[in-house]
């Protein structure tokens, strides 16, 4: 599957209708987003049960504004509604992958319980 443009207004879609999502930040002004680029449509193409989302900072401000961006490439990993990953600048296709691997592995139960205890904890302190 090739990448898709994500906007505000598929955002919310994208993100409950699959399990894993992972989001590319970019602008076309940015060397090192241009650059991986080809990285990222690659492990789309080699992954297609996974959605691989970019999301043109220029564009799609309030997006950038609301995952707090402020470097790019930026990337971030939505899997059954709960970011767990997030990282700036180009990763190598090796990392990328690494990181593809590691996400499929996730126990979302406990990802979920340990989120829930952490805010257990907010709302005790």
């Amino acid at each position: 599957m090739a990448t898709l443009e994500i906007t505000g207004d598929n955002m919310n879609d994208v993100v409950e209708n699959n399990d894993i999502v992972f989001l590319d930040f970019w602008a076309a002004w940015c060397g090192p987003c241009r650059s991986f680029a080809p990285t990222y449509e690659a492990a789309a193409e080699a992954n297609p049960d996974i959605v691989f989302g970019k999301i043109d900072t220029e564009a799609q401000q309030e997006l950038a504004g609301a995952f707090q961006i402020r470097s790019i490439p930026t990337i971030a990993v939505i899997r059954e509604g709960i970011m767990v990953f997030r990282e700036s600048g180009a990763l190598p296709a090796s990392a990328l992958d690494q990181v593809i691997e590691g996400v499929r592995k996730l126990d979302m139960e406990a990802v979920r319980a340990e989120i829930a205890e952490q805010q257990a904890q907010q709302q005790a302190g």
